[in-house]
């Protein structure tokens, strides 16, 4: 019996295998971060204007020290500048600064008698008084007047800005320091002008510098020299010295003067 062999069906070889990535793949990448935008300082505030400042000295190195130490400090402009009494009124009433700066005692004019003027014309300036020396008697004079504030010169470097900052803030600026209540303020001053140091018979401290000239036997020349006055100026405080002191010429003055220790006569 004849056996019959089936074919033999031939195998497929087996597909091999993937191999595998040495790496995974790749995920999709997330999108880069948008970077921070760059800190910036904030700006100034320009919401208010700057404060206008006029300033009258005769002395060229103290206009130009204030003036430089102003334009270096924000909000602060400094308009004009002037160096007598009689320009300051003049350049005031043109530009109408918010601040006037103004020397007490200056050529053709003096600060007091201009800031009178300038009140009747331009109320709405306010005058800081700059000066050497002032008495007690002269500041309750000068605030009566309509002066906001007194700055010693010696002491501007470190009190004019913040003078300026508390008298355009509406405050006034006496003794060093920002005063809000000027009616205590000048209760305060009263008290201390009540005993004076020495009669003075109402006059000026540079009444008083030209008295203790004529005691030395100067000329009108000299003392307009001295003081860089002019000699009419000179004139006018010898004028109004007589009058005050009720003497007539420069022989009785100096012996008016040394009998009231109006001098010192101590050397």
């Amino acid at each position: 019996m004849t056996t019959q062999t089936r074919p033999v069906r031939p195998t497929t070889p087996a597909r091999p295998a993937a191999a595998k990535s040495a790496t995974p793949p790749a995920k999709s990448a997330a999108p880069a971060p948008t970077p921070a935008p760059a800190r910036t300082a904030a700006p100034v505030r320009s919401g208010s204007p700057p404060i206008r400042i006029l300033l009258a000295d005769d002395h060229p190195v103290i206009r130009i020290g204030v003036r430089n130490m102003l334009q270096s400090e924000p909000g602060l402009e400094v308009v004009g500048e002037c160096s007598d009494g009689d320009e300051a009124i003049t350049q005031t009433l043109e530009l109408l600064p918010d601040i006037l700066l103004l020397d007490v005692y200056m050529p053709r004019l003096p600060g007091i008698e201009a800031m009178r003027a300038i009140m009747n014309g331009s109320p709405s300036v306010k005058i800081i008084l700059l000066t050497s020396t002032i008495s007690t008697q002269q500041i309750i004079e000068a605030l009566q007047i309509g002066a906001r504030g007194i700055v010693i010169k010696d002491a501007v470097a470190g009190h004019v800005t913040a003078a300026i900052r508390a008298v355009s803030g509406g405050d006034y600026w006496i003794g060093g320091r920002r005063v809000v209540n000027l009616v205590g303020a000048l209760h305060e001053l009263m008290q201390q002008a009540a005993v004076p140091d020495r009669k003075t018979f109402g006059l000026t401290p540079r009444e008083m510098e030209v008295v203790g000239c004529i005691v030395e036997g100067c000329s009108n020349r000299d003392i307009a020299k001295q003081f860089g006055l002019s000699e009419e100026t000179v004139k006018r405080h010898l004028s109004n010295i007589f009058d005050k002191t009720g003497v007539s010429t420069r022989l009785e003055l100096a012996m008016f003067a040394i009998a009231h220790h109006l001098v010192n006569t101590e050397h």
